[in-house]
């Protein structure tokens, strides 16, 4: 590979689109796909509403008075909900258009009992567009983002990538989020989560604000320490693209693992977004893998540094556990109990978990007697 950001850029979104399960790499906007005053890639979502909820679109198409008027006022309506709710709630429960709901995406089903859920999950259109000029006001000439990732035409995350053979890294990346990116752009503040990647190293933000972003780094780790260990077949940030962004992995992440803490008061659009680290996010998956594949009755241990984020390691494992199948979609755990030994985390977890499932009966917190306890595990 050429020791420079243009060939890293491209090798990313070749490896996305050939062995990622991407539908599509883009550059820029020449297509005119891409609305950005809305901040919506109008091609991929209207291709998803179409192919996947052609009943409930019909109806809209009727009620808005033709195919055109239906897709302004829905594009109109849905960039209207993302500012109010966000993305990560809109992706997960849709929108409603004159008493016509429709969904964003559709998430992997816990099972494969419902093949027809299984067929809307197989229906989301995964996207990569390199180059995209996001910035309207500008002509788009100089804002670009190396990458921005795609879920059914709604942008979901932007990365800048370093190369460190021309003597730039992660660092220079961060600078470039803190100087040159402006987040009250419609297109940025509605990204789940932002990326600065070099060919060692990565770190990531869920919210940009000029040069008081903050970014955690999203390393594997190495010899008990941080960074990434070398990687004898390529670049040492190589499970970025192949394992975190992979399709299953990816939309898996967004369905199941990213939260937003809503600040009192506020909106959920203006909460603060929970991205997992990647030990949170490896530890959760490793031992939820190995639970499917033995069953119950194996013992785990999980060791977290003081301030790594260990509530919510346990939060995204429990919830994982209580609707996690075998292969042969038998459900491996009747219930899944929590216990900590401090008040003070008890607290946090249980406002933690149940941010995670809010059906009637899934969640209960037990915070006044051991009664309540044993009505719930006999419930």
């Amino acid at each position: 590979m050429k020791p420079d950001e243009k060939a890293f850029e491209e090798h990313i979104a070749r490896s996305l689109r050939e062995s990622g399960g991407y539908r599509t790499v883009k550059v820029g906007n020449s297509s005119g796909d891409f609305d950005a005053a809305r901040g919506l890639d109008l091609t991929e979502l209207f291709a998803f509403v179409e192919a996947t909820q052609a009943e409930d679109w019909g109806r809209l198409v009727n009620l808005r008075g033709g195919e055109a008027r239906a897709r302004e006022g829905f594009a109109d309506r849905l960039a209207k909900v993302l500012d109010a709710r966000g993305t990560v709630d809109v992706l997960r429960h849709g929108v409603e258009d004159l008493g016509v709901r429709l969904r964003l995406a559709f998430f992997k089903p816990a099972h494969g009992l419902t093949p027809e859920l299984v067929e809307r999950y197989e229906a989301n259109r995964l996207t990569v567009t390199r180059q995209l000029p996001y910035d309207a006001g500008s002509g788009g000439t100089s804002k670009k983002p190396d990458l921005v990732l795609f879920v059914n035409g709604v942008p979901v995350a932007t990365a800048e990538l370093k190369n460190a053979l021309t003597g730039q890294d992660v660092e220079k990346a961060k600078e470039q989020y803190r100087e040159d990116r402006d987040p009250k752009n419609v297109t940025l503040r509605r990204c789940v989560v932002h990326f600065a990647v070099d060919t060692e190293q990565v770190a990531m933000t869920t919210r940009l604000e000029g040069a008081s972003t903050r970014f955690l780094p999203f390393n594997r780790g190495y010899g008990g320490g941080k960074g990434n260990p070398p990687n004898p077949h390529g670049h040492w940030t190589t499970y970025l693209w192949e394992r975190v962004w992979e399709r299953d992995a990816w939309l898996d992440l967004l369905g199941r693992f990213v939260h937003v803490e809503k600040l009192a008061g506020g909106s959920k659009a203006r909460g603060t977004t929970i991205f997992p680290r990647y030990h949170q996010w490896d530890a959760v998956l490793s031992l939820s893998a190995h639970a499917a594949r033995h069953g119950p009755g194996e013992s785990y241990l999980v060791q977290h540094s003081a301030g790594s984020g260990k509530s919510n390691t346990i939060a995204w494992l429990a919830h994982r556990l209580s609707n996690l199948h075998d292969a042969e979609d038998r459900k491996v755990f009747d219930k899944v109990i929590v216990i900590t030994d401090r008040v003070v985390l008890d607290k946090q977890l249980q406002e933690t978990i149940y941010q995670f499932e809010h059906a009637h009966g899934v969640v209960q917190k037990i915070d006044e007697s051991s009664t309540q306890l044993a009505e719930a595990l006999a419930g």
